[in-house]
């Protein structure tokens, strides 16, 4: 059986229950001929004729059901709403749905609309926008790639990239600067932080050169990782995928690690970087596994969020054929590194990590012309651009904060809604900005950073840990002034300014 999805074999959700009439296919990879009478009909194994197959997708025309193996996991559907629902080509399924309040399939959680943690669906006109705007990119890239072989064009202006004008390019100089503002880079780009920044990155380390990259397939799978990250989450979105990708991008050219990384560790370290957080669903692994929701069905409550993530690139990078000229071997030792990496910034894992890099810098076993050694500094190096936040000025560590502290509340309010045991950091009524901060520096940020710096005793981990102690000192003041006053925090956040 010919598979598309090659890395990793997922477990299959079976169909148990009548597919619906309107089955919208997000990527091309399945589709339903609308005039087909088979539709709604109470046996889906008859279904097997009716199906389009795209994208190298072989299905056999009996027993599909038991043996349907998706890029990115099963089919999902909602029982009664038979309107908003599509097969979803991501590591595994997402619910959606634009009619009212139904229960979640599957024995999830009775009372728990996760349609909650969405935005209302995008109008017809706000989708064509979004189509819009990539075809006026790739008509963009196709004018510069033109004038680049020394082709005139009849319209000047048709050849300025709007991503790369201005103030952004200036920004782009500074790519490598600690005080870096993704938040002005994200608004200098139209939102497209993302893409502009992993772009410029992967042609600044000569990746696109010594990979034989397409710069067409490389944009376009730029594009599908900044879509697939969802942009209502407050602060699980792409331009905190950028963020870390810029993060990750110091790291690389900081002198202890420039000196050993190959292309390949640089290729691996962006790549992971940009798609680390990819559909996040804007909850924690607590939230799904309490709610028996089928992602952490899937994934056997382990890792759960951070397998889909790694599923979903995957999955993206085979459908954009950024690296379809690789070999078998190479295709797939890329797909188990990528997902090596991402796995790492789980943060139940955070001592487990911790103590072997501790254990290997008191007996000297770092060896960076080991391969293995190099990567295991890779995983060490995503996690703390993971957690970075805390080491920026004050300005951005701030800004990084609320939206943080934003998401959690928002998880509290669902789960206070629906009668849940409040996961811990989430309530608004007894949780601040300062406590949560405070603790997450004190057991988390700075044990990592300091063993970094042990690592690489460089200006830039100095830095990092210098912004980590007036930060901590920052938040302490606060929260002190705030219960000494008991003025509002936004008045306090101003004079801290």
């Amino acid at each position: 059986m010919a598979l598309c999805y090659q890395y990793h074999q997922l477990p299959v959700l079976p169909l148990d229950r009548p597919v619906p009439k309107h089955v919208l296919s997000r990527r091309g990879a399945i589709s339903f001929s609308s005039s087909s009478s088979l539709f709604g009909c109470a046996n889906p194994r008859v279904l097997a004729q009716t199906f389009t197959i795209s994208s190298n997708l072989w299905i056999p025309s009996s027993g599909w059901e038991e043996r349907f193996l998706e890029r990115r996991g099963a089919i999902s559907y909602e029982s009664s709403d038979q309107t908003a629902l599509y097969i979803r080509m991501l590591g595994d399924v997402r619910v959606r749905s634009r009619a009212g309040f139904q229960p979640e399939r599957r024995d999830s959680h009775p009372y728990v609309d996760f349609r909650l943690l969405h935005l209302p669906p995008e109008t017809g006109e706000l989708a064509s926008t979004r189509k819009i705007r990539r075809l006026h990119s790739f008509q963009r890239y196709f004018r510069s790639a033109r004038l680049f072989r020394g082709i005139s064009s009849l319209n000047s202006l048709g050849i300025l990239d709007d991503n790369y004008s201005g103030q952004a390019m200036c920004m782009l100089e500074k790519d490598g600067s600690w005080n870096f503002d993704i938040f002005l880079f994200d608004r200098l780009t139209n939102g497209n932080s993302l893409v502009t920044l992993a772009f410029h990155l992967f042609k600044y380390h000569g990746l696109v050169e010594h990979f034989h990259l397409d710069l067409v397939k490389l944009r376009r799978f730029l594009v599908m990782v900044q879509e697939d990250y969802r942009s209502n989450n407050p602060y699980h979105n792409a331009i905190h995928a950028a963020d870390v990708t810029q993060a990750m991008h110091c790291y690389l050219k900081d002198v202890k690690l420039a000196e050993f990384v190959s292309p390949w560790d640089i290729l691996l370290g962006l790549l992971a970087a940009a798609t680390h957080d990819m559909d996040h669903p804007g909850v924690n692994q607590s939230f799904l596994i309490k709610t028996n929701h089928y992602l952490a069905s899937l994934y056997k409550n382990t890792s759960v969020l951070e397998n889909h993530h790694w599923k979903s690139a995957v999955c993206v990078l085979q459908e954009s054929k950024l690296f379809s000229h690789l070999s078998v071997e190479e295709s797939y030792q890329l797909g188990c590194q990528l997902g090596s990496l991402i796995l790492a910034t789980d943060i139940s894992r955070q001592n487990e990590f911790l103590s072997q890099l501790r254990t290997r810098l008191d007996t000297s076993d770092i060896c960076l012309d080991n391969a293995s050694q190099r990567h295991f500094m890779l995983q060490i190096a995503l996690k703390c651009a993971d957690v970075s936040n805390p080491c920026r000025t004050w300005k951005l560590s701030r800004q990084w904060s609320e939206k943080v502290c934003q998401e959690f509340f928002r998880q509290g309010d669902i789960e206070r809604r629906h009668k849940l045991a409040i996961s811990q950091l989430c309530d608004r009524h007894s949780e601040t900005a300062a406590d949560i901060q405070i603790g997450f520096i004190t057991c988390v940020v700075k044990p990592l950073f300091v063993e970094w710096s042990r690592f690489c005793n460089t200006t830039l981990t100095r830095t990092m840990l210098g912004h980590i102690s007036l930060n901590n000192a920052s938040w302490k003041r606060l929260l002190q002034e705030r219960t000494r006053s008991g003025d509002d925090a936004d008045s306090i956040y101003e004079e801290m300014d």
